[in-house]
């Protein structure tokens, strides 16, 4: 491990040393607040971009295993940690977390004190960042930040897509489900699910409630995803902004009331400005797996995981065909929507639990039993 510095663009900096690839990274600095689940974070392709420093002290002690991937391979530019495993001891794993960085060109950074990067973030806001040699200096590292582009007006959603469309047919990795397994087996529902970078575990758990999943590319025409004569369309998560997805807002505008509609995360946002809301840059955002989330109709809380740097702005929302139907209790974040004259409703959070906590996969059994329910009322 080589000396290495962590600069954030108002000129803070934090020595340590390297680990994973001998490269520079540049990326927004964000802290997730996870004590488990590296393995799902490093694959989110939510974290295009960004910087992630893991709160939890000692990361990668179960190593790295194929099988717990959220995507084809990590879109993060960089991972910080206090200290990374040196020992892997799951049985399941094929590399070390060093390993993994290394192979797909991620610069890690260790040796520091994590508490102090993620308290400067709360009190200043996430920021850019970049991790490199510290013979380069801060000034010149400082500059490498400032010199990259800011999250919000990106549209990195087209980065992470896949351009092709592609069949999923894997259920969930645990053996004992609550859905039944015969409900498994006869898959008898159509579901389309746009990839704005959409993680596995969605789609996995789409499969668990009775659906044949097709994935298709973020920039998918509402023409031709009805042309597929889906029971339901999902829209995912994935990284940045929103706002510059307008094929995706219009395919959304088109698609409201003609089929059933799921939004996750960055899906839910764009649900939402599809019935005109705003949505605004988050201070230092919500990652972590473990933020209390009210239903405002039961007035049950479950403990969630999230991934996002923007949010709907409820103000947008007054007298709109809008209702909201969930809040964060940590600050009042619009959480979930859904609409009062069509069969649509979105979650800002992650229901698909990767990593945990499953307080919310009902949301999946609602869908199904949404999609039922219309494709009965309409007699096919």
């Amino acid at each position: 491990m080589t000396h290495a510095l962590l600069v954030l663009e108002d000129g803070r900096s934090f020595r340590g040393r390297r680990f994973g690839a001998p490269c520079t990274a540049t990326g927004e600095v964000v802290f997730n607040t996870s004590m488990m689940g590296y393995q799902e974070i490093l694959t989110d392709p939510s974290y295009a971009s960004q910087i992630v420093v893991m709160t939890y002290p000692m990361i990668g002690n179960y190593g790295i295993a194929p099988e717990d991937f959220e995507a084809r391979r990590p879109f993060l530019s960089g991972l910080v940690v206090k200290e990374p495993s040196r020992i892997a001891s799951n049985w399941r794993h094929e590399q070390n977390l060093d390993a993994f960085l290394t192979e797909h060109g991620i610069a890690g950074f260790c040796d520091l004190d994590t508490r102090a990067v993620v308290r400067h973030l709360r009190e200043h806001g996430a920021m850019r960042g970049t991790i490199g040699d510290a013979d380069e200096g801060i000034a010149a590292l400082r500059k490498r930040a400032l010199d990259s582009p800011i999250m919000a007006g990106q549209d990195l959603a087209s980065l992470v897509s896949q351009t092709t469309s592609y069949k999923w047919e894997r259920p969930s990795l645990e053996v004992a489900h609550p859905v039944a397994a015969a409900q498994r087996a006869t898959r008898s529902l159509r579901v389309v699910a746009y990839d704005f970078g959409i993680k596995q575990n969605i789609l996995r758990r789409l499969v668990d409630v009775g659906s044949r999943v097709t994935v298709v590319p973020a920039n998918t025409s509402a023409d031709d995803v009805l042309a597929l004569k889906p029971d339901g369309v999902v829209f995912s998560n994935g990284p940045g902004d929103p706002q510059p997805l307008t094929y995706a807002i219009d395919s959304a505008k088109r698609l409201i009331g003609r089929v059933p509609i799921l939004g996750i995360c960055l899906g839910h946002q764009i649900l939402a400005l599809a019935c005109g809301a705003k949505t605004f840059k988050m201070r230092f955002g919500h990652h972590g797996a473990n933020h209390p989330v009210m239903d405002l109709r039961t007035r049950k809380v479950k403990i969630t995981s999230h991934n996002h740097g923007f949010a709907v702005d409820p103000d947008s929302l007054a007298d709109s065909r809008v209702e909201v139907t969930h809040v964060n209790l940590y600050d009042q974040t619009l959480e979930g929507l859904s609409l009062r004259d069509a069969p649509a409703f979105s979650v800002q959070y992650h229901p698909e639990a990767a990593p945990g906590p499953r307080d919310a996969g009902y949301l999946f059994v609602q869908f199904a039993e949404l999609m039922r329910e219309h494709r009965n009322g309409r007699g096919s």
